[in-house]
């Protein structure tokens, strides 16, 4: 299926002229974004995305999003999707700006709403590899889900060279932070554990839901203490010792398994978190 885009006001077609070359997003990466899996032609969790969309534009200083255009947008386009359509995503910038990294005053401030829907690619499991680059928890849009993601892009290249599918990071202290679109769970010592937001991670959905979720099914789930989870847990999942899984809004809820070059078993707690998760979904897809 090809994407369908929406843009001032209207539907448009893939090779439509949508923004200046002047909008802030283009030359300086000055906007923010959700992603959000699509089932039964519904945007899963929306709510939620778009509190985190507001977050995520607040943090960077730009100004609010309409949320009735918003989800007026998403819904145009997931009614001309049709059902093969997996995944949705809205992107909110600075707007046209001037071409170095300062702002035009907020009274001339026009933000840019762009919202897409295509298809998406899930895998049940994860193959990921450790790479030289870090996290900086503390940059000033650290936990925010901004347009700037060349970061993101170089680290995911370096771990396909290498035939995974995820590359994980450490932050500036040596503690494990994040994937480049995913956060992480480690299960250690009987519980399943992931990095706290002040390791510089963003603050998933599916990794706030499975928090939830996890709590009310009776699995032993929670957030790390800051230091409790060093970048070196990872030789203990290629020991054998711990386990690994993924989660983030296509991928949902994936087990590792392989780090590296080191092939890795599910551990039981990542199986039945998986299996939580894909049951909650299920029940509710704007929890």
């Amino acid at each position: 299926m090809s994407v369908v885009i929406w843009s001032d006001g209207a539907l448009r077609e893939p090779t439509d002229l949508l923004v200046t070359g002047i909008d802030h997003g283009l030359t300086v990466g000055d906007g923010v974004f959700e992603t959000c899996a699509v089932y039964e032609g519904q945007a899963f969790a929306l709510t939620r995305h778009l509190r985190r969309l507001r977050r995520s534009a607040a943090g960077l200083g730009l100004g609010e999003p309409d949320d009735a255009e918003v989800r007026t947008a998403v819904k145009a386009v997931l009614d001309a999707a049709g059902p093969d359509v997996g995944r949705l995503r809205i992107t909110l910038t600075g707007g046209p700006g001037p071409l170095g990294s300062h702002r035009f005053a907020p009274e001339e401030q026009r933000l840019t709403l762009v919202v897409l829907a295509g298809p998406a690619t899930r895998a049940e499991v994860s193959r990921v590899v450790r790479v030289p680059w870090v996290r900086n928890e503390r940059s000033a849009v650290a936990g925010l889900k901004t347009t700037s993601y060349a970061e993101n892009v170089v680290a995911l290249a370096a771990a396909y060279r290498q035939g995974a599918d995820e590359a994980v990071l450490a932050n500036t202290v040596g503690d494990l932070c994040e994937g480049t679109g995913s956060n992480v769970f480690v299960e250690r010592g009987g519980e399943l554990l992931t990095p706290p937001l002040s390791s510089g991670c963003l603050a998933g959905i599916t990794r706030e839901l499975l928090l939830e979720w996890g709590a009310q099914d009776g699995l032993p789930v929670r957030e790390a203490e800051p230091g409790e989870l060093p970048y070196a847990v990872l030789d203990e999942v290629t020991a054998g010792t711990a386990h690994l899984l993924l989660s983030g809004s296509i991928r949902n809820v994936a087990p590792t398994v392989r780090v590296d070059d080191v092939d890795v078993v599910a551990g039981p707690l990542c199986l039945q978190a998986q299996r939580v998760f894909q049951e909650h979904v299920g029940r509710d897809l704007d929890p």
